[in-house]
């Protein structure tokens, strides 16, 4: 198992959240729950948020910037 570091998400609606990530991804999507109107079957709804590895960071914590312009 890779090693962790740990991260921090700037900006966005996950801003200041701190997380633990192997192998430097890209990329991080974070996910949040839309409420539905009424139940339907199974489906459910999220709403996603891309943040992207910031590469001029190179000590932990790594930073992800929150790219408005995704997906």
């Amino acid at each position: 198992m890779a090693d962790l570091e740990t991260a921090v998400l700037d900006g966005g609606p996950a801003g200041g959240l701190r997380v633990r990530v192997s192998g430097r991804p890209a990329v991080l999507q974070v996910t949040y729950p839309c409420e539905l109107e009424e139940p339907a079957c199974g489906v459910r709804v999220e709403a996603l948020h891309v943040y992207r590895l910031d590469h001029r960071v190179q000590e932990e914590p790594l930073r992800y910037s929150y790219d408005r312009a995704s997906p």
